[in-house]
C-alpha cells in the first residue's frame, strides 16, 4: 500500500497558495456579487430609515409588466442580432486581408486596430460630430449626393441602427487580433499544399481555415454575445436611449433603474435575468459548437 511523500504533500499545498490570490478575487467580485444581487431581487429597496423587507417574485413581477423594460429588450435583441455577425465577419475578412503580403500591411493593421483602444466615450464623441445634422461628416456626404438632411440620432427609425453601427466600427478591430493570431499560428504548409492541388482561395478558406478557425471564432462569439449587452456608456453619450426608448439597451435601462430612479431591487432583478440570459446563451454557443470546433 503506497503512500503519499512529504514532498507531495507540500507541492499541494504550494498549489493551492499559488491559486489562492485568484480564487479570492474570483469569489469576491464575480460569485459573491451574483448570489448577493440574486438575494438583493427579492427584497424591496432599502429607503431612508424604512429597511429592505422580503417581497419575494415582486421585482419580477413589476418586470414582467415593464413596457420599457420589453423594448429595451426588443432592442438589445435586435442589437446582437446586428453587431455580433457583422463585427464577426468584418473582422475575419480584415484578418484575411492583413495577413496576406500586401503593402502597406503594418499600416492597415494599426488603422483597424486603433478604434479598440480608443475609450468609448472619446468614440462616441467621435460619431457624435458624425451625425451631427447639417453640419457632420455624414451630412457632409450625404450632401453631395442631395440627399436631404437627417437627424440620425433623433428619428426612431434611425436611432437604434447609428448606434450599432459605432459598435460594430468599435469591436471589429478587437476581434481581427484574435483571427490575426490565430491566422499566423496555422502551418504554411497547408497553404502550399492546397496549391498544388489547385484548390481556389474561396475552397481553401472554407475547408481548411474556416474549421481551424472554429477554436478563435468561439471565444470570439461570448465576447461578441457579452459585449452586446453590456453596451451603456456610448448610448449615454450619444442618444441617452431616445428618442422616446428607441434606442434603450438593457444595461442602459439597468443603469437608469438603478442610478437615476434609485429602485435598486429592482435593478437587482434586471440583473438576474441578464446573468440568466447571457449563461444560457453562453453555454448553447459551447455545446452546439463544440462538434465544430477542432483544438488540434
Amino acid at each position: 500500500m503506497s503512500t503519499a511523500s512529504p514532498s507531495s504533500g507540500i507541492r499541494s499545498v504550494h498549489a493551492y497558495l499559488l491559486l489562492l490570490p485568484a480564487f479570492v478575487l474570483l469569489v469576491a467580485f464575480t460569485h459573491y456579487p451574483a448570489v448577493a444581487t440574486l438575494v438583493d431581487s427579492f427584497f424591496s429597496t432599502p429607503k431612508g430609515s424604512r429597511p429592505a423587507v422580503w417581497v419575494g417574485l415582486e421585482n419580477y413581477e413589476v418586470m414582467a409588466g415593464d413596457p420599457v423594460f420589453w423594448k429595451a429588450a426588443t432592442n438589445n435583441l435586435w442589437f446582437a442580432l446586428a453587431t455580433i455577425p457583422a463585427s464577426i465577419a468584418l473582422a475575419l475578412v480584415m484578418a484575411l486581408w492583413v495577413n496576406e503580403r500586401i503593402a502597406g500591411r503594418g499600416f492597415l493593421r494599426m488603422a483597424y486596430f486603433t478604434p479598440t483602444v480608443l475609450p468609448m466615450i472619446a468614440v462616441a464623441n467621435i460619431w457624435l460630430f458624425f451625425y451631427t445634422p447639417s453640419y457632420g461628416l455624414l451630412e457632409q456626404i450625404t450632401g453631395l449626393f442631395g440627399l436631404p438632411s437627417h437627424n440620425w440620432l433623433g428619428d426612431q427609425r434611425t436611432a437604434l441602427g447609428a448606434v450599432t453601427l459605432v459598435a460594430v466600427w468599435k469591436e471589429a478591430g478587437f476581434f481581427m487580433i484574435f483571427y490575426l493570431a490565430a491566422l499566423q499560428s496555422l502551418n504554411p504548409s497547408l497553404r502550399e499544399a492546397a496549391a498544388i492541388e489547385g484548390a481556389s482561395r474561396w475552397y481553401f478558406f472554407s475547408r481548411v481555415q474556416w474549421p481551424l478557425l472554429m477554436p478563435t471564432t468561439l471565444f470570439v462569439m461570448v465576447n461578441a454575445v457579452i459585449n452586446a449587452v453590456r453596451m451603456v456608456d456610448h448610448i449615454i453619450v450619444l442618444t441617452r436611449g431616445g428618442p422616446d426608448n428607441a434606442s434603450t439597451l438593457l444595461l442602459y435601462h439597468l443603469y437608469e433603474v438603478g442610478f437615476k430612479f434609485w429602485d435598486t431591487a429592482y435593478a437587482a432583478a434586471i440583473t438576474v435575468v441578464l446573468l440568466a440570459v447571457l449563461a444560457t446563451v453562453a453555454l448553447a454557443q459551447f455545446f452546439l459548437l463544440d462538434r465544430k470546433v477542432h483544438y488540434k
